[in-house]
């Protein structure tokens, strides 16, 4: 194995137990903490995302450079493909509406969940499953 393509198993998998353990483990619990109200989960949860985007910023960055030194297989450049494509949705798509609607719960606005953190949920999915192919994919290779 390569050093680029030990790079990219790395930091697949490292990119997916980040998304697992934020939003499909933090992020739910928060909410069912004592004492812990819409409002300050949502502070919490911005702070935290807000991270956690940057670090997966930089994760996809050097999947992207990994994958493009030593090429792991069609199968394995698609799925990280859909995985660095799947955050750029989420960034420039999705966070953009969940951060006006955030804005006005913080600011005292009651409301449904929107459609936008629905959606944002669906792409979580589909990014941890082209992680796990990846990852996967590329240790195959």
């Amino acid at each position: 194995m390569t050093v680029a393509r030990a790079v990219a198993v790395a930091v697949t998998f490292a990119w997916l137990g980040m998304v697992l353990a934020i939003s499909f483990i933090e992020t739910p619990l928060k909410f069912r903490a004592p004492g812990v109200t819409v409002q300050i989960g949502l502070g919490i949860g911005r702070l935290v995302f807000r991270a956690l985007n940057a670090v997966e910023i930089v994760l996809a960055v050097a999947l992207g450079v990994a994958v493009s030194i030593d090429e792991p297989g069609g199968s394995a450049v698609v799925a990280s493909a859909i995985a660095i494509l799947t955050l750029v949705v989420q960034l420039v798509l999705v966070r953009p509406r969940l951060n006006r609607r955030s804005d006005s719960v913080l600011a005292g606005a009651n409301g449904t969940r929107s459609h936008a953190h629905l959606g944002y949920v669906v792409l979580e999915i589909l990014k941890v499953s082209a992680l796990a192919a990846a990852g996967v994919l590329i240790l195959a290779a």
